[in-house]
């Protein structure tokens, strides 16, 4: 699916998680200063950004299809190489990158294993394809889980997120082994995002980022009003912190 979104509204939806995750991200695939480092799904520069700080802005690229995204990527990440493309079309040659990472992209990319198997064909002999997606079949997002839960309670046939790429354990690992990678290894890593009220919560939802808001932009205004209040007893009052787990693989390009 296509993010279509002002880059400040993702920040407040998603990418107050990004702060945590891409650095988690980058451990689990063993960036290290030196490396050229391709970021497939770039966003707004969430993982960009953190890849500069370990290998500086002239070893990181990034690519994204949203154009808003792009932009708001090269003004953060001045230096690094931001091209507006697909996962499925990489515009690099064979093997220029130590490694290839994609945080929270797999499972919106249009043909995912493509996607992955381009990011192995830009990436060296020897070097490492990392991918992370959100738990959304155990639970392990909060946030997003609070939502489909009360999405479901309001209409029991919404299907929410959990057919997605990437979203169950293990499958990311999967992949990059049917895409030819070797030495696969998969776990979890862990997010957290701290929220003022459940307003700060809630607001972010009706920006219709992504498929939890799509989903509450296609409700009549008295169907959205309603979700919100089945929301609102799930979480703390005042202050609260919520956790966030996402699945990652990573594996070594033969």
């Amino acid at each position: 699916m296509g993010f279509t979104s002002p880059a400040e509204n993702y920040d407040r939806f998603m990418g107050r998680y990004t702060r945590t995750l891409a650095p988690a991200l980058v451990d689990a695939a063993g960036v290290n200063a030196g490396a050229r480092v391709l970021d497939v799904g770039c966003g707004p520069g969430g993982l960009t950004g953190v890849l500069a700080e370990r290998v500086g802005a002239g070893n990181v690229a990034g690519i994204d299809p949203a154009p808003q995204f792009v932009d708001a990527c090269r003004e953060r990440v001045p230096g690094a190489d931001v091209r507006q493309g697909a996962a499925e079309d990489l515009p690099w040659p064979d093997a220029v990158f130590d490694a290839a990472a994609s945080c929270l992209v797999v499972g919106f990319m249009t043909d995912a294993d493509q996607g992955l198997r381009e990011m192995a064909r830009v990436t060296r002999p020897g070097g490492v394809v990392a991918a992370c997606m959100w738990d959304l079949v155990e639970g392990g997002m909060t946030m997003l889980a609070v939502f489909w839960q009360a999405a479901r309670e309001l209409d029991p046939d919404v299907v929410g997120e959990q057919m997605n790429v990437g979203v169950s354990r293990g499958d990311i690992a999967r992949r990059l082994r049917v895409a030819g990678l070797d030495d696969v290894v998969d776990g979890e890593l862990l997010a957290h995002a701290e929220y003022t009220d459940f307003d700060d919560f809630w607001t972010p939802f009706t920006f219709a980022v992504g498929p939890a808001g799509n989903h509450l932009a296609s409700l009549p205004a008295d169907r959205q009003e309603r979700l919100r209040e089945l929301c609102r007893p799930k979480l703390p009052e005042g202050p609260f912190t919520l956790t966030a787990r996402a699945w990652y693989a990573r594996g070594t390009v033969r």
